[in-house]
């Protein structure tokens, strides 16, 4: 991930991927569009046991903005990320897989981000769906 090199105050700065796509409000914006997707989608939704998405939006949000350099606040409430642990007690097959891409990328191509910038955020979901697939099918 390439960093950004800046002079705030007098001192280098080197902004994380966070900053240079417009820090939490850029997060808030694609996971809030993702689970618009997810709220409709009748093979992704029963994966959520909680009527109301928003926490799950919320926990989300936070792991994405601690993961590209942003704030702690994921791990500081939730502790370690441990996301396939956490994934686990459902079964995540290549349909579940290529329904939540189908949602993301609706979600990144809203956001407008640069060519650049969608390719790394892109190679990096791409990735963490392939790696929550815990079913044959």
């Amino acid at each position: 991930m390439e960093r950004v090199t800046e002079i705030r105050r007098g001192t280098l700065h080197e902004q994380t991927f966070y900053e240079q796509v417009g820090g939490e409000e850029t997060f808030r914006r694609l996971v809030h569009r993702f689970y618009e997707g997810v709220a409709e989608d009748p093979l992704l939704r029963p994966m959520y046991p909680e009527e109301d998405l928003g926490p799950a939006e919320e926990r989300f949000t936070l792991f994405l903005i601690q993961y590209w350099g942003g704030p702690t606040t994921y791990s500081e409430n939730r502790g370690h990320p441990r996301l396939r642990m956490r994934h686990a007690p459902f079964a995540i097959d290549r349909a579940a897989h290529d329904a939540w891409l189908r949602h993301m990328r609706v979600a990144v191509e809203e956001l407008g981000l640069s060519e650049e910038h969608e390719h790394t955020l892109w190679n990096y979901l791409t990735y963490a769906a392939a790696s929550m697939v815990n079913t044959a099918g």
